[in-house]
């Protein structure tokens, strides 16, 4: 794929992840918790918690969107958080069965994220068209 079309698909999953992250995450706790929402029945301190850090985390995916190859290491900490965070998510759901709808839910969320943001993020350095390096 060509770098400036590249660059522009990154920007998009950055700003789409981002704004789901802020905007979408609580609702689908709500709406579809045997898929989302890790503890039920009542008020979460956890669900807050988690909310939280990924609200901020959507901020910062948005922030970056601007310039991803200056935000390489926010990206990457995206991959592969989400990676291990779904990774463990989908052995509690196969352990438990009281949260297999997980495996429908938050799990493939997680890990199509990673793999959009693997599949879109540039690997090595970069030359924009004025000659100047940029990235890492």
């Amino acid at each position: 794929m060509e770098q400036s079309v590249q660059l522009r698909y990154l920007k998009l999953a950055l700003v789409i992840t981002g704004g789901f992250c802020v905007i979408g995450v609580y609702p689908l706790t709500i709406l579809w918790p045997s898929g989302w929402a890790w503890h039920t029945g009542g008020h979460s301190l956890y669900l807050q918690m988690i909310i939280g850090i990924y609200a901020t985390l959507g901020v910062f995916f948005v922030i970056a969107a601007k310039n991803p190859l200056v935000h390489l290491s926010l990206i990457w900490f995206g991959v592969w958080s989400s990676i291990v965070h779904g990774g463990i998510m989908a052995i509690q759901a196969l352990v438990y069965s009281e949260h297999r709808g997980h495996l429908f839910g938050d799990v493939p969320v997680l890990l199509i994220v990673a793999a959009v943001f693997v599949w879109l993020t540039p690997k090595k350095k970069l030359m924009p068209i004025d000659g100047k390096q940029k990235g890492v």
